[in-house]
């Protein structure tokens, strides 16, 4: 596990004093083009300013002990579990599998990992095979399961739990579709915090530019939640709002980048996309346009933290902050849940709290590893802690 340096506190008071010496919240409105203008000078939302600066300071904390569980069944022996991947070329799909991996290691278990290569048709084919191979447990690796109903529905008749990751909107149990749980952040929670980043880093004053992908449900909902935390400042106005299909965003997005410099300028001075992967195609256009790699635009991804947009903010060069999944954990909470599956028992209810990265408080890490996971959940297994799972 990497070790974080500790963050350095910082009031919401100072916060919105730095970001407005630093952001400079210009104003002005751009004549043509259709360009809407940015944020006029100034805190036009205090509230909700002071507040974002709380919630922020709050996430970037790296030294938060472990609120996960303590107690659940000792590890049940010599099972195998199959993870069903949207595609692996996905780093936040990859991430959590390797994880599983790992934790799956430490209980003598076997994992297979089968990829559904990003198209509804491979990730069909890959669950059916799934099933034909009569795992004890099915991980569901960042898709719709309203993709996969019939292999679903085949897998519950056999009797297989399945776990997704990033499945549904929500954490925990769901009936439908049938999972034992579903791992992730709470959408809402993320969605939350990478607004309040902006508002926070622009002193209440910015021009903004969402990146989405409606076509997943997970992430046309967390845009939305996105739009409706930024419409709480009135001093931030969304300038745009760029439906780009994840696997068309290596295409697509440095071309949008390029016609959305040239329509709002200096104007747009952050962006939020719903996953990191839109600034590692983004960051050739603003290159090409003459932008800082430290910005403006200011860029913070609300999705995943893979490995390369930890780069990109610890070299500064177009992305700004990231609200990564704990994706090591989140990969041996998937193992835990299907041992306490096994066990008969409940989901363990546990639902990872949000994190905000940035080069101040990466430490120089690529990953978001909270400390303490591995420790407690090594524990449970071994009986040194074991009893009823946690409600």
């Amino acid at each position: 596990m990497h070790p974080y340096r500790k963050s350095v506190p910082v009031t919401a008071a100072l916060w919105a004093a730095a970001v407005l010496a630093v952001a400079g919240c210009s104003g002005g409105s751009s004549a043509g083009s259709g360009a809407a203008s940015a944020a006029p000078s100034g805190n036009g939302c205090p509230a909700a300013l002071a507040r974002a600066g709380q919630e922020v300071e709050r996430a970037e904390r790296t030294d938060a002990a472990w609120t996960g569980p303590t107690t659940g069944p000792r590890a049940v022996p010599g099972k195998n579990l199959v993870y069903v991947a949207q595609t692996m070329t996905n780093p936040g799909v990859a991430g959590v599998a390797q994880g599983v991996r790992e934790a799956a290691a430490r209980l003598g278990w076997d994992v297979r990992v089968i990829d559904g290569s990003g198209t509804p048709a491979g990730i069909q084919a890959a669950f059916s095979q799934a099933v034909t191979l009569r795992p004890s447990g099915i991980v569901i690796g960042g898709f719709d399961p309203r993709l996969t109903s019939q292999q679903l529905a085949q897998a519950e008749a056999a009797g297989i739990p399945v776990i997704g990751w990033h499945a549904v909107d929500s954490p925990g149990p769901s009936t439908a579709p049938k999972l034992f749980t579903n791992v992730t952040t709470r959408v809402e929670d993320v969605a939350r915090v990478s607004a309040d980043w902006v508002i926070a880093r622009s002193g209440g004053g910015a021009g903004v530019v969402l990146f989405t992908d409606d076509s997943i449900p997970f992430a046309r909902h967390k845009a939305e939640l996105i739009r409706q935390e930024l419409a709480g400042c009135p001093g931030v106005r969304l300038l745009a709002s760029k439906n780009i299909p994840i696997p068309d965003a290596a295409q697509r997005t440095p071309q949008e980048v390029s016609s959305l410099w040239s329509r709002f300028g200096e104007d747009w001075t952050h962006s939020v996309a719903v996953n990191d992967l839109y600034f590692a195609d983004a960051a050739p256009a603003l290159r090409a346009a003459g932008r800082p790699g430290a910005g403006p635009p200011f860029n913070v991804g609300a999705g995943d933290g893979d490995p390369s947009a930890f780069q990109r903010i610890n070299g500064r060069q177009y992305q700004a902050a990231t609200v990564p999944e704990p994706l090591g954990q989140q990969g041996w909470q998937i193992v835990d849940e299907f041992n306490r599956a096994f066990a008969g028992q409940r989901p363990s209810g546990y639902v990872a709290p949000v994190h905000v990265v940035t080069a101040r408080n990466s430490g120089g890490a690529t990953s978001w590893d909270p400390p303490g996971y591995r420790e407690a959940y090594e524990r449970i297994w071994q009986g040194v802690t074991a009893g009823p799972a946690s409600p």
